[in-house]
């Protein structure tokens, strides 16, 4: 007797998830996992942190033009826009990552791994990073793609089966959505006190005064104009420019610190930091420039450095003949390249620095020690956090910068800057003060004029000069009737050069071209 079969009935398909939840799924996973992989680093180093690591990537990846835009648009805030664009990106990836996994968290998973990956390969790509930071990234990708799962299991479903309502659903998403979330607060806010006990405030605060051997001349009263509109002559340590590369700021104990010097030399050196200190130490006043420094910018500064000469280290460690840079590496593994021949000209003054205006060196400007060249702008002679210097050929490495399209030697362009009036302010008709600041390191500024719309140029009153590695204030005043007037500013240094009115940008050795500001007079 033959039988019949009953129809196959199709199996329902699972229930899909809600759009908000599923979200909200991959949003709380990422934040579990990169507060996993923050704790994980603090034990490790900071820069292990996978958020942190892919970040230092970004930078290293940006193009120089791009960078350039960046410091010059956001100033010293470009980390930080950095970082809460990588956040943004970051949350809406993860949230879309969530709403792909509808139906099932594979997409999800795939894509949470992917982001651990990333930020895995971020962290072998460091310089300054050994294997066992990986298990900063590896923690992230477990400890997210757990919590997404989770999440994802217990989400709120649209038609959710008889067995599972869709209010405790509700109920439990919530529960586990706070946990995740305080997890991961708990997680982030343990790996932040974690690194702070490698934190090198309290190994700077231990330090002292600084007392130089040989102190810098005193600065004159009359170096400055700061009453008619320049800045003081010495900057203060806070209002020193900072541009650098690095997200977080080194924390290097000057206890844990040591300058290695190897390379092109008759003999390896090393020294401590008691090694230096206990020098007799040098103050030097400078002027420091970024190259990424526009026409008009400020991206300039003077301090009073105390330190060591390097000519003095070098001459220790033995310069070998056909030695033509030094590659300096800090301890975040960033690097420059340092012509050789003005590290050992003792008339330029270069220096392996420990101090600012007779305090320690701020962490953010370098601390324990960093590099002072004169002359030459900041990436390739101003090496914070300096803890090697390979004495080699511009052949046999190539620096940070360089390998990014920078010019090789760097020297400062002569530049001058209108600080009063600004730009469209309004002043009364009739007398009217400009005063402003001009630079050549190592050349000295001989002559600042000033040309008002289109009357001749004009000579304006020097400050008096403290070192031509310093620079030098202007001021003088003029007659204007009412309207709009616009002022050009040019210098001359010491050599007869006069500045070029030639506009060009910051790339690939610094910017060149007469600064104007445009006032209203009423």
């Amino acid at each position: 007797m033959a039988t019949t079969e009953a129809p196959a009935v199709p199996s329902a398909a699972p229930p899909r998830l809600r759009i908000p939840s599923a979200a909200l799924c991959g949003v709380l996973a990422l934040f579990a996992a990169l507060a996993a992989g923050h704790l994980v680093a603090g034990f490790i180093s900071v820069n292990a942190s996978p958020y942190l690591a892919v970040g230092n990537g970004a930078i290293d990846l940006t193009p120089v033009e791009l960078k350039d835009f960046a410091v010059q648009t956001f100033g010293t805030y470009d980390k930080v826009v950095l970082l809460g664009g990588m956040a943004a990106v970051m949350v809406a990836a993860a949230a879309v990552a969530g709403v792909l996994s509808l139906r099932s968290p594979r997409p999800g998973v795939v894509i949470v791994a992917l982001f651990g990956l990333l930020g895995g390969f971020a962290v072998h790509q460091r310089p300054d990073l050994t294997a066992v930071a990986l298990l900063a990234p590896a923690t992230s990708l477990v400890v997210g793609v757990a919590v997404f799962l989770l999440l994802h299991r217990i989400a709120p479903r649209k038609n959710p089966p008889a067995e599972r309502s869709g209010g405790t659903s509700r109920r439990s998403f919530l529960l586990g959505g706070a946990g995740a979330l305080v997890g991961a607060g708990v997680l982030g806010g343990a790996g932040q006190l974690v690194s702070g006990t490698r934190d090198a405030t309290a190994s700077r605060a231990a330090i002292g005064a600084l007392v130089p051997a040989k102190s810098a001349p005193a600065i004159p009263a009359d170096a400055d104009f700061a009453k008619l509109g320049t800045p003081t002559f010495l900057t203060p340590n806070p209002k020193f420019y900072r541009v650098d590369t690095a997200l977080s700021v080194p924390q290097l104990r000057a206890e844990d610190w040591s300058l290695r010097i190897h390379g092109m030399v008759e003999r390896e050196l090393r020294y401590g930091y008691s090694d230096i200190r206990n020098r007799p130490l040098v103050e030097r006043t400078i002027t420091m420039t970024c190259v990424s420094n526009e026409v008009g910018g400020d991206y300039v500064s003077t301090s009073d450095f105390i330190g060591v000469d390097l000519a003095d280290l070098l001459a220790e460690a033995g310069v070998r003949p056909g030695a033509e840079q030094l590659f300096c590496t800090s301890v975040d593994g960033w690097t420059s390249g340092t012509p050789v021949a003005a590290a050992l000209d003792r008339g330029r003054g270069a220096m392996l620095a420990i101090g600012m205006n007779r305090e320690p060196l701020p962490l953010e400007h370098g601390f324990p020690a960093r590099l002072v060249t004169p002359g030459l702008y900041g990436y390739v002679s101003a090496t914070k956090w300096v803890v090697d210097i390979e004495v080699t050929t511009w052949k046999a490495r190539q620096a940070y910068w360089l390998k990014r399209g920078w010019g090789e030697q760097a020297p400062i362009k002569t530049e001058s800057r209108i600080d009063t009036p600004k730009g469209f302010d309004t002043v009364p008709a009739g007398a009217v003060r400009l005063a402003g600041v001009a630079w050549s390191q190592h050349n000295g500024i001989a002559d600042v004029e000033i040309k008002v719309d289109n009357n001749p140029w004009q000579r304006t009153t020097l400050s008096t000069e403290v070192n031509v590695n310093t620079w030098r204030m202007w001021w003088t005043q003029i007659a204007v009737k009412p309207g709009t007037h616009q002022v050009f500013v040019r210098a001359t240094d010491k050599t007869g050069y006069t500045q070029t009115d030639a506009r060009a940008g910051t790339v690939p050795d610094g910017a060149t071209g007469w600064h104007s500001t445009t006032f209203i007079a009423t």
